[in-house]
């Protein structure tokens, strides 16, 4: 959560930044602010609300430097005010720092710096972080000021607990950014005479594909001229240049009113990218290099665990239908931000994977080191190929989704259980499918692309669907088997654009209390696919009906029983269950889009959340 961005170059500062804050936004979007060093002193604009405030108090302001630092907040400590945005000075205002994290100690280092004289303007723990650094400032002897500086952040950084990304400036070093990351992302573009730096890559493309991705622990200053990246433990960091291999037009809207719908369309691409190059007739099986396991070491699996947060652990709970009925493979999902503080029993023969999008998700990357502490080979399924998890784990898959910069994940889901599709197919053609099951897989995955255009084509019914009900205050989403979790999903992606209240259930789970909810105020979405459990969710459905619950049904083409039931009924083509959940969740996805936008909500920055989770 949280975007920086800073410059140090040739250029003027200011429309850099901006630029890249916007680009940013996704990331937070409480309160943006900017430190700018000119002509020996220290300029901050700050403004709470969207990043356009800012920009409007640029324009009024006009400042000249060709050095500074931004940010884009998701509140943590205090609210989205003034006073609370970043950057924050020192005690003596000749230091900005900006800061993506959370001081889990910054009380106590509050009080410190207060019994030393300090005083503090606002409720956050990136001032007393401002302060901290300043502090040791002001106590070195150290002549070089740019020295002074980075042994300050040095010093001050190992007294904090907590997580981190920062960039620092002082009036004393004009030339000088000084960058440090722990649990918070950070990477530095490189360019000739002008280097960057930023939270995610998407805010500084525009200017230069070459970049280094910091690791923990890593802290670097950055000059005009060229950078330096050292270890906060003392010594040298390992230093690997990359190249970023997609396009600035990925990541805008383009012709699209906002990005998630944009990211909605994109998705017979975004699978076709997924399984591009991954499918062996020959073999009648997946092909997925990046798993660095023999088949050997695959066979010997035992178990399972898939871990993730929000989407991507609807996504694994997906996976572990697919596992189970196409590998036979005993799997399970655990919630990412639990799983580090349970005690899980697992074996020498477990295999765990964590899902994330950005790869930077803090409670999955906190759950992948537990379990590598306890000796579990960890692969992962994640969209950005240098993230932090991408990085740590054994190995792994990418899901080739391309950017995603709506809050709420679309594209990156059905991403995500297409590659798990693929592992589980991979793992059942080692075990027991036949060849022939193989090629009928491969076949129906193939062709779901174009299935999925086919249910994009019925936006403008979905649209008036969600004009009928735009006005109710909850819903219930409902599903068997494998489209339990595309019911939990699709509540997901109601609540968090529409702000409707939405929960998702096990149909069969209605008679043990949910129905007790049911009303004619209240609809209800059934995804009820003409599979094996079809007739079952009929009956729920009818119950929801004799208490005069309104329903729309999501079904297979061709099923017409539900038309005399369900108040309304989008339909999708026909495919085996196990895969159902991929086309079951446009509908939703489009649901929700159109009734957020029909409400008057911000469909891209939805209130109270961020896109990327990178504190905790």
């Amino acid at each position: 959560m949280c975007g920086i961005v800073g410059y140090i170059g040739k250029r003027q500062a200011s429309p850099i930044l901006l630029d890249g804050l916007r680009r940013l936004e996704y990331r937070g979007y409480d309160s943006a602010g900017m430190a700018l060093n000119s002509g020996g002193s220290l300029q901050i604009l700050r403004r709470a609300g969207r990043i356009e405030n800012l920009r409007q108090l640029v324009a009024e302001v006009q400042p000249l430097s060709d050095t500074g630092i931004s940010h884009t907040r998701w509140a943590t400590h205090g609210a989205p005010t003034d006073e609370n945005a970043h950057p924050h000075r020192d005690q003596s205002g000749n230091l900005a720092l900006v800061h993506n994290g959370v001081i889990e100690n910054y009380i106590t280092l509050r009080d410190g710096l207060k019994a030393e004289g300090h005083t503090f303007t606002s409720e956050t723990d990136t001032e007393v972080l401002a302060h901290l650094v300043g502090y040791y400032y002001d106590l070195s002897d150290e002549k070089d000021a740019a020295l002074r500086l980075s042994s300050a952040v040095q010093r001050a950084l190992s007294r904090v607990k907590g997580t981190y990304g920062i960039a620092v400036m002082h009036v004393d070093a004009p030339d000088v950014i000084v960058g440090a990351r722990l649990g918070s992302p950070l990477v530095v573009g490189l360019g000739e005479g002008e280097h960057f730096l930023a939270s995610d890559v998407s805010a500084i493309v525009a200017h230069t594909r070459d970049v280094i991705y910091l690791n923990d622990y890593d802290m670097v200053t950055l000059r005009r001229d060229g950078f330096e990246v050292k270890s906060l433990e003392g010594g040298s960091a390992q230093v690997q240049v990359s190249h970023v291999d997609f396009d600035v037009a990925e990541a805008e809207k383009g012709d699209f009113p906002h990005y998630m719908l944009k990211e909605i369309y994109e998705q017979p691409a975004s699978l076709r990218n997924a399984m591009r190059g991954r499918l062996s007739r020959e073999e009648a099986t997946a092909v997925l290099g990046g798993l660095q396991m023999t088949p050997r070491e695959l066979r010997d699996v035992e178990r399972i665990i898939f871990s993730g947060c929000g989407t991507a652990y609807h996504a694994g709970m997906v996976g572990e239908y697919l596992m189970e009925s196409l590998a036979r493979i005993p799997t399970e999902v655990e919630i990412a931000s639990e799983f580090r503080y349970r005690n899980v029993p697992t074996d020498k023969n477990t295999l765990q994977f964590v899902i994330s999008q950005s790869g930077e998700t803090i409670d999955t990357l906190a759950a992948l080191r537990e379990a590598k502490r306890k000796g579990l080979r960890v692969l992962g399924l994640v969209n950005n190929v240098a993230s932090t998890i991408a990085r740590e784990t054994d190995g792994g898959i990418y899901i080739h989704a391309g950017p995603e910069i709506g809050v709420a994940a679309t594209k990156s889901f059905t991403s995500q259980v297409a590659v798990l599709t693929l592992l589980s197919l991979l793992f059942g053609r080692i075990r027991h499918l036949s060849t022939t099951d193989g090629l009928e897989m491969i076949d129906e995955l193939e062709a779901l692309p174009d299935k999925i255009t086919s249910i994009l084509n019925q936006t403008d019914h979905i649209r008036e669907i969600a004009k009928k009900y735009a006005h109710v205050e909850g819903m219930l989403f409902l599903g068997r088997q494998a489209n339990y979790p595309v019911a939990m999903e699709g509540a997901l992606k109601m609540k968090e654009i529409s702000y409707i209240y939405a929960s998702g259930h096990p149909s069969a789970e209605l008679k043990h209390g949910i129905i007790a909810l049911v009303k004619p105020e209240l609809p209800s979405v059934f995804i009820a696919p003409d599979d094996a459990v079809f007739d079952k969710n009929v009956s729920n459905i009818e119950e929801v009906k004799a208490r005069k619950g309104p329903v729309i049904a999501v079904t297979t083409e061709g099923q017409t029983k539900l038309e005399r039931i369900a108040d309304d009924v989008i339909y999708i083509p026909s495919c085996p269950s196990i895969l159902s959940p991929l086309l079951t969740v446009i509908p939703l996805q489009l649901l929700a889009y159109h009734l957020a936008v029909e409400r008057g909500c911000d469909v891209d920055k939805p209130r109270n959340l961020a896109k990327s989770v990178t504190v905790e």
